[in-house]
């Protein structure tokens, strides 16, 4: 059951009596020890952490349903709807600064992705809004995630280190970028030719005389879900060995109180925030549960992210002790507060009293007026080009927002790249394929300012598609076109199914009562109403991501004959202008060209 307010400050306070009993002698000593108001000095030093992760550079509140939370009413038990609106940093910050307040010993930390993959207020400068408003909020302390290398290292480290862009230069008159205040942690990231870490690896913060210690990492997977060129001569090692060797170092430095952030995730069995994941956090599964039960008992907590769920769990360490784990949703529209005790002895976490619980980032909160300020700033600039209009719709065209496997955006996003494609001069394509984790966004058919209800203007469209990823038309076999099918459910996307969006001249059977590559239905596969030859050869466009392998789709990269393309945001633009006006706007594809047997979870 999700908690918010002075229920959750109830719940901490149980956990705390119900932590005391289950450890026993470990139990907290009397409040006056803890707080030094008996005749010794204090033992113990109490530490807030305030967490967030996948910001996305998120500035502005998210729209959608990538703007809500679901949360359980606490009155009646039952789900609250419609969700609740959350996000927006004018209200981040007022609600991290108020959490604050009455607590002396506070760090705000991240788990990776602040920026990356942003809407066009932030993503049009590189993201250097969304750093700025972080120095302003005063973050401490991140871990890379996997979009901070979107751009390449040499980017990421102009985020840590500022100067203006080498490209587009300073956007303000007199005004250079001067980078993050706070930390970038790349623990297991190294250079390839030296091995040494990109950027420094852990970050320890003193708190009244007691050493805490900040680990930072991202997914060791994150080659195969970043183009090449943005981890070009990057290694990326292993989350648990790299967070243990880095464990070891600190203790040797008299570093026993360890915090982890790590850019992996898990996913809770109900998407109401702050779902309870059970005993022994049994109600929550993906990577991240095996990299909790392996990491060193040092580590006394762990702030997580990448797959922008809610959770606030507990998992037993390789002793089998219950451990905090937890995740802030995504996108600013939850924080994560984490309290503990320090001891000032030993310099330890006492992990009987670690508590965590995540907050909702209300809308109903005072925004904070150097946030509106920021994002009035630079939204100025970027006016001219984001209220642009594109396009035309009748109805809201979910992507994120869509639990299908066949998303309606994505199937508008693969038509879009399919036409833009087809002329002989543009590459031939005859089909179309859309990974579906990069659609960032839904298109919503409420205005978002003054452009007028069912209009898209570019900043929503760079928001659906933030990458201007360059399109690519390659020459595949109908074998390897089956396999690019197959390889959706099999190979390293078999645990968690990467279902591609597909134009509309495509239609196939998955069966998903089946088994790895055995779910595609290889006799249910037409392009054009009829059967793909396995000895032909086909014309497919795909984004340089897709086309280079990325996603587990290796069929991809054996494609040959490669022609370069328009950017897949240019394709996008170009089809809602070509293909809707004011009194003919596109409606909402049918859903009609993945037929689903069976139940599966939503592959986005």
């Amino acid at each position: 059951m999700p908690i918010s307010g002075s229920t959750g400050r109830r719940r901490t306070a149980l956990a705390v009596a119900a932590a005391a009993a289950l450890f026993g002698s470990m139990a907290l000593p009397a409040t006056a020890e803890a707080h030094g108001h008996g005749p010794d000095k204090p033992k113990y030093e109490d530490l807030q952490l305030l967490a967030i992760n996948d910001l996305h550079g998120n500035l502005e509140p998210p729209a959608g349903s990538s703007g809500t939370i679901n949360e359980i009413d606490p009155a009646t038990g039952k789900v609250i709807v419609p969700a609740t609106p959350a996000g927006g940093v004018e209200y981040l910050a007022t609600s991290l600064r108020d959490a604050r307040q009455g607590h002396p010993n506070t760090v705000t930390v991240a788990a990776g992705d602040i920026i990356g993959a942003s809407p066009l207020v932030s993503g049009l400068f590189h993201d250097e809004p969304t750093v700025e408003a972080m120095n302003k909020i005063g973050l401490d302390v991140t871990s890379v995630g996997n979009h901070e290398f979107d751009e390449g290292s040499a980017e990421l480290l102009r985020m840590q280190n500022g100067g203006c862009h080498p490209t587009d230069g300073c956007y303000e008159e007199g005004r250079t970028f001067e980078g993050a205040e706070f930390r970038y942690l790349s623990a297991n990231v190294t250079n390839e030719k030296t091995g040494k870490p990109l950027l420094k690896p852990y970050w320890v913060k003193n708190v009244r005389g007691v050493k805490v210690g900040f680990i930072g990492v991202t997914l060791e997977g994150t080659p195969n879900i970043v183009t090449a060129a943005g981890v070009q001569g990057l290694k990326f090692g292993n989350e648990v060995e790299t967070i243990n060797k880095y464990t070891a170092e600190l203790k040797r430095q008299g570093v026993n109180s360890v915090v982890a952030l790590i850019h992996e995730g898990g996913y809770p069995a109900s998407n109401v925030y702050n779902y309870d994941c059970g005993a022994g956090g049994s109600g929550v599964s993906g990577p991240i549960v095996d990299i909790a039960k392996r990491l060193d008992p040092a580590v006394g907590a762990i702030v997580t992210g990448h797959t922008h769920n809610a959770y606030a769990c507990m998992i037993p360490d390789p002793n089998g002790v219950p451990r905090s784990v937890t995740s802030a949703a995504s996108f600013g529209r939850l924080y994560t507060e984490i309290d503990l005790k320090l001891d000032k002895r030993t310099g330890t976490i006492v992990r009987p009293s670690v508590t965590a619980a995540n907050h909702v980032v209300r809308r109903t909160v005072k925004p904070a007026g150097d946030m509106t300020d920021l994002i009035k700033r630079y939204s100025a600039l970027a006016a001219p080009i984001a209220n642009r209009a594109v396009g035309y719709i009748s109805a809201d065209i979910n992507g994120r927002g869509s639990t299908a496997l066949e998303k309606p955006l994505g199937d508008l996003i693969a038509d879009a790249q399919l036409a833009g494609l087809a002329p002989a001069d543009k590459g031939g394509a005859q089909v179309a394929f859309m990974n579906p984790g990069g659609i960032r966004s839904d298109l919503v058919y409420k205005a978002s300012g003054s452009e007028g209800d069912g209009v898209v203007t570019y900043g929503e469209a760079f928001t659906v598609q933030p990458f201007t990823n360059m399109m690519q038309v390659k020459t595949l076999t109908g074998a390897q076109l089956i396999q690019v099918l197959q390889q959706q459910v099999s190979g390293s996307n078999e645990a968690a199914p990467k279902i591609l969006q597909i134009s509309g001249n495509l239609a196939y059977t998955l069966d998903l009562n089946k088994a790895g590559a055995a779910r595609v239905v290889v006799d249910s596969v037409r392009l054009n109403g009829a059967p793909v030859d396995p000895a032909a050869s086909y014309r497919v466009a795909a984004n340089e991501f897709l086309a280079g392998g990325g996603d587990g789709f290796p069929a991809f990269a054996a494609g040959t004959d490669k022609l370069v393309g328009a950017s897949d945001l240019d394709l996008f633009n170009a089809y809602l202008s070509s293909h809707s006006t004011a009194t003919a706007p596109i409606a909402p594809p049918a859903q009609n060209r993945i037929k689903v047997i069976g139940v599966g979870e939503d592959a986005s």
